[in-house]
């Protein structure tokens, strides 16, 4: 409600009682107050609107201030004989505030995004009307005499594009109709909440839903004229409201019709609009019902048309009749046909039941898988489920589930836009349509549902607005999913988590990247392949206690598959040292394990990085090999130029000569793949990157001691330049990096391999001595032979 400030009222007695735009600005949705502040009182105390016409010789006007006259543009006309022609019953026509016409025609074309959610919010307020008269009814019994059934039936008229929703609540004396319909935002629902707060009466039934009103105009999105017959019981009149779509005003009238009498609450009457006479369909009506009203507590109806097969007689053919009177013995069968009589018949729409309202410990597994499956038109049962009542700050109740497949196509889950939840309100469905607010992303897979009063919504009831509230909302949501996936892993039945793994393991991984507030929920759920578990996943947990006692740091290595891990060089001294290395073989596993950093104070360690400690080292021994080997580290390092950072002695290095790791900050083998088959890569940081790695030889391999004796004797030598080239060569495709030019790499191989192969074959030659030399061919001269002619016999 708004009040006008004195500024306010200045302003309007100055510009000759017409209100400015900047003077209402903000006063344009709902009905004005005028208080104390805005009045004169006059000799006897009492108080006038300044909004009155005054006159020269008395006061202002005392007639009371209606919805007609609460803005100067507005304006009542009371209908006498001597205006119409119709001297009974009499017509009171009224006009909308100019404001009010605006912001209807707002909410016909833009507050609401789905023409459908007009009959959500339609039995949303018939919903009310039955609530209000069932609280007031414990009071007072006399409010139910006449209908004591509270329910919503909604009929429709296909041909003529009617749709009538009526019910048999509180219904509406003349005055609330004026209030309540005249006044766009002015909710009767809110005023009877208040007034429960205020009397301390507000009972536990009192959860109310159409607190904005402005539900009700939302039939005008798809009708053209709507009529409202209503009838309180607080009145002996029913009363009858009408307006239409593009009209500035309203008209209130009694209802004279005995036809169209009802003996309590309100009937709705929507005159569809040429495009929109589908939803005069029932079974469009009934879909509606049962997407957005399903869980209203009470029950719902609506007029079906329904069939029964009866079988009749058909009359015979004359031609057979005669046929059959020939045999006077046999029988004589009557001929019949089976038929459909179509009847048409009340059916209850909402029949299932929201078993979020049910105590957890009374709802059977089968209870709540049939109904995973009728709300989400699932055929596979859930692999869990989560049945949650949370109070305190935020009170909602919620069921979620994990699904048992994934979607169709796998959608992309990088997509934060699902279907998975549906949010209610008091029972009253909202929306399904949710860009991350109440779940991220990474558990987009998620089923279930929400109810909750507290939500706070805009006013269509379509858009879930940020604020604390949906922020503790979702903070409790992650947090019993979590425990929802954490019951799955550590079931009896192992085959369950490995179904899950595979069907949503790239969620969670995901998490790792997304969500460092849950690392600690996410880092128990993973599951890698390792260098003793090559054939089924474990988990941290079981890596953790199968850790060495000198073990330090849980050790990996990225790969594209479990058989190129296996085989890489730098598992050679950790397989003889018996130590276990996660596999990381996905494309996202690297980035995952990079964001978690640890996992229970043990530290995430790439064994393809350089400074790699695996609890071995010896430094007299280093010291040693240093001094030997240095120059040749050195003499290696000025070949090959800036291609490596660094020439080092290796101490994971068994059976190769060389390997290739990347600097301690830079990308892997794994990711510099993954990075250079992106779209939009820069090629200025792969180059970065690249120039990070560290060339890491074994002094104790033949090739190595060999080379170091080439640079000792002849360190120019080119078969020796040649050697480190092919070696450094070599060492790229070993450790997973892509040689800059495989047609360069292949010809030395191939003037290696004719190296190897020259003369390998040949014969000595003192065989060849022996071989004996051919005589010489002498040409000889070709005989002609005539032709004999052969005579045949007869």
């Amino acid at each position: 409600m708004h009040r006008l400030s004195r500024r306010s009222v200045n302003s309007l007695l100055r510009y000759g009682g017409h209100l400015r735009r900047d003077a209402v600005a903000g006063a344009s949705i709902g009905s004005f107050n005028i208080n104390e502040s805005s009045g004169e009182r006059n000799a006897n105390g009492r108080w006038y609107s300044v909004l009155s016409t005054a006159t020269s010789s008395g006061p202002a006007s005392t007639k009371p201030l209606k919805l007609g006259n609460m803005l100067s543009t507005g304006k009542r006309y009371e209908s006498t004989v001597s205006d119409f022609q119709t001297p009974d019953p009499p017509v009171e026509k009224y006009e909308y505030q100019a404001e009010v016409s605006r912001l209807m025609d707002l909410i016909v074309n833009s507050l609401y995004s789905n023409k459908e959610v007009f009959l959500r919010e339609l039995i949303s307020n018939a919903s009310d009307a039955l609530d209000k008269l069932r609280f007031l009814s414990v009071t007072d019994q006399q409010l139910l005499e006449g209908a004591s059934e509270l329910d919503i039936r909604i009929k429709t008229d296909q041909e003529n594009g009617i749709i009538t929703i009526q019910d048999s609540g509180i219904g509406m004396t003349h005055q609330e109709l004026v209030d309540s319909l005249g006044t766009i935002a002015h909710s009767g629902t809110a005023k009877f909440l208040k007034a429960l707060k205020d009397s301390k009466e507000a009972g536990s039934d009192s959860n109310l839903i159409g607190q904005f009103g402005v539900g009700f105009y939302s039939a005008f999105l798809v009708a053209d004229k709507v009529v409202v017959s209503t009838k309180s019981p607080k009145s002996d009149k029913q009363y009858v409201w009408e307006g239409e779509a593009n009209s500035d005003s309203y008209i209130i009238r009694e209802e004279t019709d005995p036809e169209k009498f009802i003996p309590r609450g309100s009937c709705i009457t929507l005159h569809l609009k040429r495009d929109d006479k589908g939803f005069a369909h029932p079974e469009k009506i009934e879909r509606l019902i049962k997407n957005y009203s399903q869980f209203v507590s009470f029950p719902i109806y609506t007029w079906q048309e329904k069939g029964y097969t009866k079988e009749i007689e058909v009359d015979e053919d004359p031609s057979e009749s005669k046929k059959d009177e020939t045999d006077d013995n046999v029988a004589k069968k009557k001929k019949t046909k089976k038929i459909v009589e179509k009847y048409w018949e009340w059916d209850l729409t909402n029949e299932t039941q929201p078993i979020w309202l049910r105590n957890p410990k009374e709802v059977t597994t089968e209870e709540y898988n049939e109904f995973y499956k009728k709300t989400f038109n699932e055929y596979v049962e859930p692999l869990a489920s989560s049945h949650f009542t949370t109070e305190g700050e935020v009170e909602f109740r919620s069921i979620l589930y994990v699904p048992g497949v994934t979607p169709m196509g796998k959608e992309d889950i990088a997509n934060p836009k699902t279907k998975n939840i549906r949010l209610y309100v008091k029972r009253v469905f909202i929306s399904d349509d949710f860009d991350g607010e109440l779940f991220p992303r990474y558990l987009s897979f998620v089923k279930g549902v929400v109810d909750s009063n507290d939500l706070p919504l805009n006013v269509s009831r379509e858009i879930l607005q940020e604020s604390r509230v949906v922020r503790i909302m979702r903070k409790r949501l992650v947090r019993k999913a979590f425990d929802m996936i954490l019951g799955i892993s550590m079931s009896e039945n192992r085959e369950d988590y490995e179904k899950f793994w595979e069907n949503f393991g790239k969620h969670l991984k995901l998490g790792c990247i997304e969500d460092r507030e849950n690392h600690k929920r996410l880092a128990p759920l993973l599951r890698f392949f390792s260098s003793q578990s090559e054939e089924e996943m474990i988990s941290l947990d079981e890596y953790v206690e199968n850790m060495k006692p000198e073990q330090k740091d849980i050790y990996y290595i990225a790969a594209d598959s479990v058989t190129s891990a296996k085989n890489t060089p730098f598992l050679e001294r950790l397989y003889e040292k018996d130590l276990e290395v996660l596999f990381l073989v996905d494309p996202i596993d690297e980035v995952a394990v990079t964001n978690l950093k640890s996992y229970k104070e043990k530290n995430f360690v790439d064994i393809s990085k350089e400074d790699l400690d695996i609890g071995d080292k010896n430094e007299e021994k280093e010291k040693e090999m240093k001094q030997e080997f240095g120059h040749v580290c050195d003499w290696m390092k000025k070949r090959l130029g800036d291609k490596v950072a660094s020439v080092q002695i290796s101490n994971r290095l068994k059976a190769s000569p060389c390997v290739l790791v990347s600097g301690k900050f830079g990308w892997s083998a794994n990711m510099e793949r993954l990075m250079k088959a992106q779209t939009v890569g820069d090629s200025s940081s792969l180059d970065f990157m690249r120039s990070r790695r560290v060339f890491e030889i074994n002094p104790e391999h033949p090739i190595i001691q060999t080379l170091a004796e080439a640079c000792r004797s002849n360190a120019e030598d080119d078969e020796a330049m040649r050697a480190i080239d092919l070696l450094y060569d070599t060492a790229l495709i070993s450790s997973g990096f892509t040689p800059e030019s495989p047609s360069h790499f292949g010809g030395k191989i191939y003037e290696m391999m004719n190296m190897a192969l020259s003369n390998k074959w040949k014969l000595p030659e003192a065989q060849e001595a022996e071989v004996v030399v051919s005589e010489p061919q002498h040409t000889l001269e070709a005989e002609v032979v005539e032709p004999v002619q052969t005579t045949s016999q007869k």
